[in-house]
């Protein structure tokens, strides 16, 4: 991939450096700088505010995922228990028969 931005090199760098102090003069680029800072340190809190609060939806859909599947095997536990139970009574209760 060929970008045309990649393709900036020395003469055209000091070129857009001449043009932008033409246009603000020299007292302005350290303001401009400043700003573009400013929004840059902004910009990558944003990010990193966006990232943890999708990691936390992702890790609290993960224990919501795990705290189901506790249950479900808590509920499995109980119906082989009771099924157990039921099959002992049902042999004692043939044993009591004959």
């Amino acid at each position: 991939m060929n970008l045309p931005l990649a393709q900036l090199d020395g003469p055209i760098v000091w070129a857009i450096i001449i043009v932008a102090v033409l246009l603000f003069g020299g007292s302005k680029i350290p303001e401009l700088a400043r700003g573009l800072g400013k929004a840059k340190r902004e910009f990558k809190k944003a990010s990193e505010d966006v990232s943890d609060e999708v990691r936390n939806v992702v890790d609290e859909d993960d224990r919501r995922q795990a705290r189901l599947r506790a249950i479900e095997e808590e509920e499995r536990v109980k119906i082989r228990a009771r099924i157990e139970q039921e099959e002992r009574n049902k042999r004692s209760g043939d044993g009591h028969k004959n």
